[in-house]
């Protein structure tokens, strides 16, 4: 028989998977009925307090997904009831008739995922806050986390993300896939989402990561379904396939991240390397090159061979350029050059691109790197503990501090 302490702790467990692994799901699904998002996010909220209660004395329920949606409708129905003004009330009254009535305990919760991704990426907003608000909302990662992606201060990016919601509310932007001709204009922010979920699942580690990642795989594999034939999605998903492939050698056995050229090849699954590639080359056969093909065909450089093409991946960052002119793709740049042969060439790109990255925990780790190799050992070791300083896990900072034990004395 379980202790009181063993089922809070099973409760907390349980609501932290579901938190984790299931929120954009339920969030989708309320949005769907509710056409709200901050109402959706409260009544989640809500009733996830309620389950830490109600399941402490009745048990977790055989269906805590069917549960927790059922309660966060009725969570919602109080909310609306209880505002002040009528006339907000009475619209979003009508949203929910019929919801009472909904009592069936069941996980078949309808996807609704990929609708709220569209709904998130209307043209209505500016691409930044598109983006921003999926990972928020679908993906369920924190304004922190989403700030740091975008190297923007955590309260700039909360009052970014309240002016998105309050704008689709405002605007009554409609929940639902685009029709064809839509596509276009959202197909660029909704590609940037997934491709931003994945490397926030990167981002986060193999383990703590590995939801994200394929949360990622999943969106954009259910986008070129849906959407056959369109080149920049298959890239989009040949990039995603290829350094999925990867994740077995990102990290030694102690934890400790491992960058790519010096991972064990022999760990990576050649046949997601190959599905990738072949993905790739059905997008190329289009003839409409866009960035996610140049991405994908990059990690293909990296991935095919033995060793990394360098010479051919630094041919590509230059095209790459053309199309995502940012200090991340120009500093990318600079490293490939500087594997290829040009060294003093790149330092000299990253000391232009220096006051533009301060906070960007990559550039000071590939600065130090090609510092140490120029033989500037005291101005590596600088650059060796700003990127501590700003290493975004304990793995990536037990690397750091492996390669600055290895820079020689004085």
């Amino acid at each position: 028989m379980k202790t009181p302490a063993s089922r809070a702790l099973a409760i907390t467990q349980a609501l932290d998977r579901l938190a984790r692994e299931e929120r954009g799901r339920l969030l989708s699904a309320l949005i769907a009925r509710l056409q709200d998002f901050q109402l959706a996010e409260d009544a989640l909220q809500d009733a996830m307090e309620s389950a830490v209660t109600h399941w402490g004395r009745s048990g977790i329920p055989s269906s805590p997904l069917g549960w927790l949606l059922r309660v966060a409708y009725r969570k919602a129905l109080d909310r609306i009831r209880s505002r002040r003004t009528a006339d907000r009330a009475g619209d979003s009254l009508l949203v929910l008739a019929g919801g009472e009535a909904y009592e069936a305990e069941t996980d078949e919760i309808p996807d609704e995922r990929l609708r709220l991704v569209f709904t998130c990426c209307h043209p209505a907003l500016e691409q930044k806050s598109q983006v921003a608000l999926t990972l928020r909302v679908v993906a369920g990662l924190s304004t922190a986390q989403i700030a740091r992606a975008f190297l923007d201060q955590e309260t700039t990016m909360g009052q970014r993300l309240s002016r998105a919601k309050a704008k689709i509310a405002a605007a009554r932007i409609r929940y639902a896939v685009p029709e064809p001709a839509e596509w276009p204009e959202r197909l660029a922010a909704v590609l940037a989402v997934i491709y931003l979920v994945f490397n926030a699942g990167y981002s986060a580690g193999p383990q703590a990561g590995s939801d994200l990642a394929q949360e990622a795989l999943y969106l954009c594999a259910l986008l070129d379904r849906l959407r056959p034939g369109e080149a920049e999605i298959e890239g989009c998903l040949a990039l995603l396939l290829i350094s999925h492939a990867r994740r077995a050698a990102r990290t030694d056995v102690g934890g400790q991240t491992i960058p790519l050229g010096r991972q064990q090849r022999a760990l990576w699954k050649r046949d997601e390397i190959a599905a990738g590639v072949a993905v790739l080359e059905r997008a190329l056969a289009r003839r409409t090159l866009g960035p996610y093909q140049l991405k994908a065909a990059i990690a293909a450089c990296h991935s095919e061979g033995a060793q990394s093409d360098w010479a051919q991946i630094a041919l590509l960052y230059d095209r790459l350029l053309v199309h995502e002119p940012t200090p991340v793709v120009r500093l990318n740049r600079a490293v490939a050059h500087a594997e290829a042969g040009a060294l003093d060439a790149a330092l000299a790109e990253l000391e232009d691109l220096a006051p533009g990255l301060q906070d960007y925990q990559p550039f000071f780790a590939a600065q130090a790197e090609l510092l140490v190799r120029k033989g500037l050992h005291a101005r590596a070791r600088a650059a060796y503990e700003r990127a501590l300083a700003l290493a975004p896990s304990e793995a990536d900072a037990a690397w750091l501090a492996s390669r600055m034990r290895d820079i020689p004395g004085p």
